[in-house]
Order: structure tokens, then sequence, then C-alpha cells
């Protein structure tokens, strides 16, 4: 039963969304329509129970200043159910898509609560005429915005600041990392609770990271086709709603407490803080989950399509789509744009976390279509004084026309997901020709991209593997994908034969098979853990976690996702927490800034015979070794704090041959002893002890790296 009341009062039109205080709730909403009601809920949006409809009362929102609806409703307080009805002009040439017949979500909302029920009633449209307005009623159908009070009082413990060289990344879903824990109550596994607990924290922190990043935790729902199969939208890249974490990872909400997600997100980030972890997000700010032009009306649609979403000036009835979801969110429009700057201010300020990996960045810098440097995104993240001090990376790829590959173009306060490296080191260890200068460019920090315009080696956001394609253990025992479980006949995700030379496709117990693989992952793991720039290792790398080939399990909510608690590769695992304290223990390989010019002689490049690399050997197709010299010993003006940054001086050995190789000790520095200190053939990591010098032979395993250290003492530095 629908019934409508007396209009709000005035209120403010500051700040967006349902603010709560004394004696009721402001709400403002910015919108071109010419009517606005507010909808008031008292069925099951509070208690859990099912959503039908009913108990809607209407409010008319009469004041609109400067493009914003807004009006105080007394008696209105945290935890209320509401949406809103837009009234205005139907006509989809033009853009306009407003129908009082749909129940919108607030672009603001704190929380969400409900689910999508997909059927006719969720089109604005007639299925059978996407030029024609339906007056299906969809309110039964759709979930609700809720009025939240955001205060938490959180713990005085300092909040980490790791600074981009120190930093270590860990790509990490909320629900797969603990949903079969068996250390984690059975309640919190797969939740933001969850992940806070102690046994989660453990893992991280006697793994040796500093920052996990989250796949996307804003409020999302699955395409319309995948329930239809029994599938949903595992990874979460379908927002709906930028401000309110997602209902389905809280321990609270399954509790039947709605909104309580909010509070359990704040705790789950005090206890991260807590453990020194830091935490960044991945926010999908180029599309939204409302489709192309014959996708449902959620929100944002219905409130203002063409402020929010670029429209195609050809045809205003389509949308302009570079994200290859259907839709591109509007960054040239102040609404839409102000709705991405408040987001992540509010996340920074709120809800405490640390920074943001955004997904397919270059979308929010195409203002005119093409990528820009200078786009109004890029100004106003640069000038505002919370946003800017956070951790900022890009995913610097999208479908856009012509110049889709951004790797880079970003401004200097970005780092960047490193395609460049990961396909390179993936290639150059499968044993492809042609690859040592790119091999030796990547590890360096990637100068060729990197090197200009006042930016770091820190810019590289170096990865091998991520959640979108094979796990590690998958990359190195499947020949091809096996995307059969997603219902589309293997066609999704990427075809990458890849030629590994590790025996049987798929589990064997072939003792020589396993041992190769488990040489290819470590060899990864160590060039990846030592290049110059900031690592990002894919959550479960570690444990050996398999996807059973699947490289695109964006709809597996389930244990070929989730992590696998009961078969861990307890080698692997402790190969990696040793590799990682390797890491963190010598500043040499967490320098911050490029190592060429003057300062050519503090990384060298030698050949097996312990010659200098000279540019036709660099140049050789069929070269895929070298000896890395890294020296200890930086200036003050360039060291951390102003300080001399002393460490020991090392040799990195690289083969990617499929036979050892013998190297022999170059001349570094005079009198230099050198000590194996690891070496990724063995599944521990531990090389066998000597003291080498000048001209010593060291034997490199097939597809493995040795790494030497050379101490450094005080009176080597004054001499």
């Amino acid at each position: 039963m629908t019934t409508t009341v007396a209009s709000a009062l005035p209120g403010s039109m500051f700040p967006l969304g349902a603010g709560p205080t004394t004696g009721g709730t402001n709400f403002a909403v910015a919108s071109g329509a010419e009517a606005v009601r507010l909808c008031l809920f008292d069925d099951g949006s509070i208690d859990g129970g099912p959503i039908d409809g009913s108990g809607e009362r209407q409010v008319e929102l009469t004041e609109y200043d400067a493009g914003v609806w807004h009006g105080f409703v007394p008696g209105v307080g945290p935890g209320q159910a509401y949406g809103y009805r837009m009234s205005g002009p139907w006509d989809p040439r033009r853009g306009l898509r407003y129908n009082p017949a749909k129940l919108l979500l607030d672009p603001y909302a704190r929380a969400i609560s409900g689910e999508v029920r997909f059927g006719p009633e969720v089109l604005a449209h007639r299925p059978d005429d996407p030029y024609a307005r339906s007056d299906l009623e969809s309110a039964a159908h759709v979930p609700r915005s809720l009025v939240i009070d955001t205060g938490f009082r959180w713990s005085e413990r300092p909040r980490p600041r790791r600074r981009y060289s120190d930093t270590i990344l860990y790509e990490v879903h909320v629900k797969g990392f603990t949903a079969s824990h068996p250390d984690v109550p059975a309640a919190l596994r797969g939740t933001y609770a969850g992940l806070g607990h102690d046994a989660a924290l453990s893992h991280l922190v006697g793994l040796g990271v500093t920052t996990v990043e989250l796949l996307p935790v804003h409020h999302n729902v699955p395409e319309a086709f995948l329930p239809e199969r029994g599938l949903t939208n595992y990874w979460g890249y379908n927002t709906i709603g930028y401000f309110a974490p997602h209902a389905g990872y809280s321990a609270a909400v399954r509790a039947g407490r709605p909104g309580g997600q909010v509070a359990e997100f704040q705790a789950m980030v005090d206890a991260l803080h807590g453990a020194g972890l830091e935490v960044v997000l991945d926010v999908v700010f180029n599309h939204t989950a409302e489709g192309d032009h014959l996708g449902p009306t959620l929100c944002h649609r219905g409130i203002d399509n063409a402020a929010y979403y670029r429209l195609d000036p050809a045809d205003r009835s389509r949308y302009v789509d570079t994200t290859g979801c259907g839709n591109s969110l509007n960054a040239a429009d102040p609404f839409a744009l102000q709705m991405i700057m408040d987001s992540l201010r509010y996340w920074l300020t709120e809800m405490r976390v640390d920074g943001f990996r955004f997904d397919l960045a270059p979308t929010l810098a195409r203002e005119q279509g093409g990528f820009d440097r200078l786009s109004a995104f890029f100004d106003l993240v640069a000038q505002d004084p919370i946003v800017s001090r956070a951790k900022l990376i890009a995913e610097p790829w999208d479908v856009g026309q012509g110049d889709s590959y951004d790797i880079g173009r970003f401004p200097p306060l970005w780092r960047e997901w490193n395609g460049r490296y990961r396909d390179t080191m993936r290639d150059f260890w499968r044993g492809h020709d042609g690859l040592l200068g790119d091999f030796a460019t990547r590890f360096g920090g990637s100068a060729d991209l990197y090197g200009g315009r006042g930016r770091r080696p820190t810019a590289s956001v170096n990865l091998i593997t991520v959640h979108d394609g094979f796990t590690l253990a998958d990359l190195v025992s499947y020949e091809s994908k096996h995307n059969e479980a997603n219902g589309d006949d293997n066609r999704d995700g990427s075809d990458d034969n890849r030629s590994w030379n590790c025996g049987a496709e798929g589990p064997t117990t072939d003792p020589d098979v396993l041992a190769l693989r488990g040489r290819q992952q470590r060899a990864m793991l160590t060039t990846l853990l030592l290049s110059f720039g900031v690592p990002m290792l894919l959550g479960g790398d570690e444990l050996g976690r398999t996807q059973q080939g699947n490289n695109n399990a964006y709809c597996q909510d389930g244990p070929l996702t989730w992590f696998d608690w009961d078969h861990v590769d307890e080698e692997l695992l402790t190969f990696t927490r040793h590799l990682i304290a390797f890491r963190r223990g010598h500043p040499v390989f967490r320098r911050r800034r490029f190592l060429f010019g003057v300062d050519w002689q503090q990384l060298r490049w030698y050949t097996p015979s312990g010659e200098i690399v000279t540019g036709e050997e660099w140049a050789d197709p069929g070269a895929r070794s070298v000896a890395i010299y890294l020296d200890g010993v930086d200036e003050p003006d360039h060291a951390e704090d102003g300080a001399l940054l002393l460490d020991d001086d090392f040799l990195v050995l690289v083969n990617a041959w499929w036979a050892p190789l013998r190297f022999v000790i170059p001349p570094t520095r005079d009198g230099q002893v050198w000590e194996p200190e690891l070496d990724s053939s063995e599944p521990t990591g531990v090389a066998s002890p000597a003291k080498l010098g000048v001209g010593d032979p060291v034997t490199v395993n097939a597809r493995s790296l040795v790494v030497l250290r050379g101490p450094v003492t005080g009176a080597e530095l004054i001499g």
C-alpha cells in the first residue's frame, strides 16, 4: 500500500545523500528531473524479510537548488529504508529516461539492503520496444537504500603509512580468503569480520606483505544472465553503490542486521591497521551495473541518465562503451565527477582506507573520447588535499579506440599496473627468444615507461598474476584455459597457449613434473620480489592455489575460487615468506630512483663468463642468462630521509635455460667475497654455503636464480 504524506521541510542541499541528525534526516539528490519523491519503506527491507513493495510512504521533495533536490523529514533516523522516484521526460533518443514507476537507489546510499529480482519489472522500457516507457512497478524487485549513522569508535592504534618503495601488495577477495578457513569461526567465514579475524591477520603478517588490495567491495549486483545459469558476479566488478560496502560480505547482514556492514567494514579496517597492514580498494568508476541501453534501471540511469553516462552523440539512446560492460561513466559531467570524488574522500575519511586501485582507469580521463593526462579528474585528484595523499594505482588500459593501452602515461602521483612487466617476465621464463634486454629493463623499474616526468621506479606495480587470469600454479600447469564451468563453451577468457614445457597438463603425481612446475613458480616469484618497483602478489599464489585451469573465474563463487586451506603447498609458502623477508631486509632491492647515467656503476649487467654485456649480446635472440650486480651503497641525497643507504652488494644470477649453466664471478668491488644467499631451484630457497671470489664458478640450475651477497664493511666505504 502506498500513501503520500505532506512535503518534506526545506532541509539542505549539502551534503548529498541521507544525513541523519537530531530529530530527523536530511535527503539530497542531484538530478535534472522535473519532480522527485522520496519513498520510505516499512516492509521487509529492515528486518531481513522479503521485500514485497508494500508499506511505501512517499514524500515530495519540493526544494531545488543548483540541480539538487532536497528536504528534511522529521522522525526518520538510522535504519530507515528508502528510495527515489523521478518524474520527467521519457525520450531515449535525447538521452532522457525518467520513469516514476521505477524505484531507484540513492547514488550516495551508505548501505544497501535486498537483492535485484531480474525481470521486465526492472526495465524502464518495454521489453518489446526499447523506446517505449514501461509502466510496470519495480519496487518489489529492487533493493533499498538505508539511512546510516557512520560514526565508529576507532582504536587509537597508529595508522600504517608505507612508502611505495617499502610496499608489497597482496591482491585478495574478501570472501574467498576466509570462506573455508578452518580457524575462522563459521559465522564469520567469507566476511569483513572474517578478514579482520586473528587467523586471517596472522597469515598476512606472517607472509610479510604490507598492503592488502581488496577486490571490489562497493555494493554490486550480478549481470542478469548469471543467476539464470546459477552463477553470480563473484569478483564484484559490477557496482551499483559507490558509498556502500557490499552487503554480501557482512556477517552482520547474515545475522539479520541490515546496515551492519558499515561498522563491520570499519572494524575490519581497524583490525588490519592494528596488524600494520594498509588497505587499498579496487574501485570501478568506469561503468555501473545498469549495463547497456537494454539493461535494468536501478539507480543512475533513472536519476539522471545524461549526467552519469557518456551518451553516443550519434544516437543518444545508446552509450559510449570503453569498458566492454555496456556503459561508461561520464567523468566530464560535474555531478558524476563530484560523486566519484565524494566517494573517494568518504572511503578515506569515514572508512579510513589507505588508497585505491582504479579499474580500467583511462575511461576516467576520456572527456572528449581520447585519453587526456590533463583531464578534470586528474586535476581534481592532484588538487584534493585528502585524495592526493592516498595510494593511487591505475589499471592503465580499457577498451577505448586507438589509445586504450595507456601504460606510462599517467600523471606523477599515480602508480600503474605494469602489463609490460607481466608479459615480459612470463615470456622470458617460458623461453621466448629476444627478451634479455626487455627483462633487464623491467627488472630495473621500467625506465623506458617511467623514467621521465619526475616519476620513480615505484610508478611500476610489478605483477605476474592477478585475479583476471591464471593463478601462478595454473600458469605452469595448463597449456590452455578450462572455463567450461562459466557456461560460455570455454570461449570466454584470454587464449594463451604458453608452451611452458612443464610436462603433463593439469593435476599430476609425477614428481619430475611437479618439481619443474615448482621451479618455474619460484623463479617468477623471485624475479617479482627482487625487481625495482612495487611488487604485487596474487593472494593464494603463495599457497599453490589452483582454479583448475579457469582463467576467467569472475562468476565462480565456491571452492574453485576460495582459498583451499586444507591443501596448502607448505614448501612454497615457506619459500615465499623467506623471499618477502629477504626483500624487506635489503633496501638495495627497494631503491626509489632509477640507476642510469652517472649511476650506472651501481647497477651492472654481466654475461655468464663475467664480462660486461655488450649491445650485440643484448640483441642476441638466443640470450637467456645474465648476472645482475647491485651496489649496496647509495648517495645521501638520493637515500631515504637523506641518510646514507648502506646495504651489502648483491649478484643475481639469472638462468632461463632448460639446463644448468655455469657462471663466473665478475670483478666488482676490490677483494669482494660472495656468499650464496638464495637459490630458487631449491624448494626452501636456501642456498648451499660457500665463499666465492672473482673468477670462481657458480652453477645455476635450469630456470632458476641464485642470489649472492657480498658483505660491505665500513672500511671499504671509507676507502
